[in-house]
């Protein structure tokens, strides 16, 4: 007679019905009192054993519920719906677009416990070609939380996505800068524009878009006050964007900054045309009190304030529209300042970085070394061997 198994080893027996191998363990009980039993079959009493050992081997783990079937899909489809309250809207859309078109469909019918990293490493490399490296960044990034998630509620053991590194993609569309000639060019053709405020701020004050398209006029002072100690310049409070919440990017993002003469006369003009897009409107306008707004006084679209800045600097004939978005305004202000010599530490304080680390590792492209001023100085300095003059 075959001995008993041992308490805790579980139980094997034969179904009739299903002509199969039933391997069944006992995991305890679930919080509203309901025992736990996990189940394993196989056509052959080996089998099912096998199947025992390894939700035995799980219970030893840690991972007593974990079920043997829960996929890659299962596990981003529960990230998408539970692990993303709070978050804005259109981040919610974009990591679902990306997870359901590069996450689940290569990886989505691979069990969660049996993915590994080299799988994960394949799927990486043959995206390369289609992704550029962001891309790359985020794709990993929604698998890796799912992942996470899934780890920490015992669904499996560990997560072998954060032991790949992400891979370089295909190069993205490079951001630049306007060259004073062409951002004179682009003031000149913007002027009498609608957008020839939005602008003139932009380029001349470094804001980011999503901060001019959320500031409000109770964050604008044109006057200053001259008699104060020290003087106030006129300014603007960039203390809000476009971010849920209405947060700005970081905490040194919040800041304020004076305005040169050419944004106060910009910004006289608009409010002007606001006052008479006010009057047209009637009771269609929306008082949101923001400085950039549509006709009809609500907030302005990303895809809208792209449109209407190609359009405005259509005649400017030193640079091509369709090459040039807003946000390479705020490059441009970082080029310029950076090519009259002031210093990166500045630059960062005044476009709202964190460090300076993230001004140049963002704009490396646009900051002049400080090493070619370095040399000039010490050439004016130390004649060159041979110079007798």
């Amino acid at each position: 007679m075959a001995a008993r198994r041992s308490r805790g080893d579980g139980g094997l027996h034969w179904d009739a019905r299903r002509q199969r191998w039933i391997a069944t363990a006992h995991l305890g009980f679930d919080p509203a009192g309901k025992r736990i039993v996990k189940r394993g079959s196989g056509r052959t009493k080996t089998e099912a054993k096998t199947k025992l050992k390894e939700v035995l081997r799980d219970l030893d783990d840690g991972l007593a519920i974990a079920p043997t079937d829960y996929t890659v899909e299962q596990a981003v489809r529960d990230w998408l719906t539970y692990g993303l309250n709070g978050r804005d809207a259109n981040t919610v859309a974009k990591y679902r677009s990306l997870s359901e078109t590069h996450v689940i469909p290569n990886l989505g019918a691979r069990r969660l416990r049996d993915l590994s990293a080299e799988d994960v490493d394949k799927w990486l490399a043959s995206k390369t070609t289609e992704l550029s490296t962001r891309s790359l960044q985020e794709i990993r990034a929604c698998l890796n939380r799912s992942v996470r998630r899934a780890m920490a509620r015992d669904k499996v053991k560990r997560n072998v996505v954060e032991l790949c590194s992400v891979p370089e993609g295909k190069p993205g569309r490079p951001s630049k800068a306007l060259t004073l000639a062409q951002a004179e060019a682009v003031l000149r053709a913007a002027e009498g524009t609608r957008m020839g405020p939005y602008v003139v701020v932009s380029l001349l004050t470094g804001a980011r878009t999503e901060e001019l398209r959320a500031l409000t006029w109770d964050h604008v002072d044109l006057n200053g006050d001259p008699g104060a100690e020290p003087p106030v310049p006129p300014h603007i409070a960039v203390w809000r964007s476009v971010r849920r919440g209405g947060d700005t990017k970081t905490k040194k993002s919040r800041r304020t900054l004076a305005l040169p003469q050419r944004c106060v006369d910009a910004l006289n003009g608009q409010r002007a045309t606001q006052n008479t897009e006010r009057k047209a409107a009637g009771e269609s306008w929306s008082d949101r009190g923001l400085v950039f707004a549509s006709k009809v006084g609500t907030p302005l679209d990303p895809s809208h304030v792209r449109r209407d800045f190609r359009a405005a600097i259509r005649s400017a004939t030193e640079v091509a529209p369709s090459d040039w978005t807003p946000r390479e305004l705020r490059h441009s202000f970082v080029s310029l300042l950076s090519d009259s010599g002031v210093p990166l530490e500045e630059i960062s304080r005044l476009v709202g970085h964190s460090s300076t680390a993230v001004t140049e590792l963002v704009y490396r492209k646009q900051i002049r070394p400080v090493i070619q001023s370095g040399a000039r100085i010490m050439d004016s300095i130390f004649s060159p061997v041979g110079d007798v003059s």
